[in-house]
């Protein structure tokens, strides 16, 4: 495919994503209409679908409209590209620009535009963040490092490095966390190396991995991970001290694939039903990574950003507080309590955490840390409670 080619199927890929398709779920049919589109056309055109995303809201003030078309030709005006070497109806690229297509657009209309923010959501977003509100939203106009996760249960960080060397992907440590590991070079090889499939190393932000370095975790306690979605903070626990491990989320599904990776990793995990949850109950320490706006993490997931409305996340805070209410009454009488985030605002963070302790006398906390995406992370946020006495 040449490169007009390319921006041509984002395109189409886009207004079908903008219709209310998945981007996954559009991309991999665009894949399997296209099969003589090559791995590195698919590596180049999900790029350029995820960069419009990220930056839908500049884009089409950019490119004049909210369309496939008018992101992909914003995206180029940002880039400082002329428009019309790639929209020149030439072969199976873009056709040719019209003459309002060709009008220079004005300015944006405010801060939230011009850093691709929701209105709505400006306001909480920049009074969580503070001077540092138009760092962060830069930083979400941008693609997401890839980190990994060394595995101490199959070899040191050193070894994982060394060994993924070997296959081409190169790593440096990430200071985020004594397991993390940040990769340079050889990004799209990982998933296929064998130092991922033996367990060596795990796909993990290093923040989501300095949550777990903040638990007070020590051997032969009894640890919950209440909201565990795929297992990755339940592995990266185990893999910590000698702990009973046990994994939980009311959607059983999403913890399909944690007893093969558990298994993969070296790991001894118990995923539980509800009822068994109860049952194996008090726990020395309960994790709840609870569900949340995702704004730590919409430079991976950017169509959230988007379809996040205040009515979903009001929603969403009632969950967080009734999760931490019910996880609270599973913890042992001299346990700890964790509540995380990979959210950035403090509506879903501190102020969960300052309502959590004024309904629930008794606890008090212990600690609590943040990371912010423009530090070279996602974000993310964790709380220790603990009980007073």
């Amino acid at each position: 495919m040449t490169p007009a080619a390319r921006q041509q199927a984002a395109i189409e890929i886009l207004d079908v994503i903008l219709d209310g398709e998945a981007s996954e779920k559009a991309l991999t049919s665009w894949g399997r209409r296209n099969r003589y589109a090559g791995s590195k056309d698919r590596a180049a055109v999900r790029d350029h679908v995820f960069t419009a995303l990220r930056c839908r809201r500049s884009f089409a003030v950019l490119g004049g409209s909210q369309t496939g078309r008018g992101l992909i030709l914003g995206a180029l005006r940002a880039e400082g590209i002329d428009p019309a070497t790639v929209f020149s109806g030439q072969g199976y690229g873009p056709s040719a620009l019209t003459e309002e297509e060709a009008v220079t657009p004005e300015g944006f209309a405010s801060d939230a535009e011009r850093l691709d923010i929701p209105d709505w959501l400006w306001d909480s977003f920049s009074a969580s963040l503070g001077a540092e509100a138009e760092d962060s939203a830069k930083a979400l106009q941008r693609r997401a490092p890839v980190h990994l996760r060394a595995n101490l249960l199959r070899g040191s960080r050193e070894a994982a490095i060394e060994a993924l060397a070997e296959e081409g992907v190169t790593c440096i440590p990430h200071p985020a966390s004594e397991t993390a590991l940040d990769v340079t070079e050889g990004q799209r090889r990982v998933r296929n190396s064998t130092s991922f499939a033996d367990g060596l190393v795990e796909l993990q932000d290093a923040a989501s991995q300095a949550v777990v370095d903040q638990l007070p975790l020590q051997d032969g306690i009894r640890v919950l991970d209440f909201c565990a979605g795929g297992g990755g903070k339940s592995l990266a626990m185990a893999a910590k001290a000698k702990l009973d491990v046990f994994a939980y989320d009311a959607n059983s599904s999403r913890m399909n694939d944690l007893p093969l990776r558990a298994q993969r990793a070296g790991a001894d995990i118990t995923c539980l039903s509800e009822d068994e949850v109860d049952r194996k109950a008090p726990f020395d320490l309960v994790l709840c990574d609870v569900p949340c706006s995702g704004s730590g993490s919409w430079r991976r997931a950017p169509e959230g950003k988007w379809r996040l409305t205040r009515e979903i996340l009001d929603e969403t805070r009632l969950l967080q507080r009734q999760i931490l209410d019910d996880a609270a009454e599973l913890v042992s009488d001299a346990g700890h309590l964790a509540y995380a985030t990979c959210s950035m605002l403090n509506e879903e963070n501190s102020a969960q955490i300052q309502g959590f302790l004024e309904r629930n006398a008794g606890w008090s906390l212990l600690r609590q840390d943040s990371w912010q995406v423009q530090n070279g992370t996602d974000g993310f946020f964790v709380a220790v409670l603990t009980r007073a006495s």
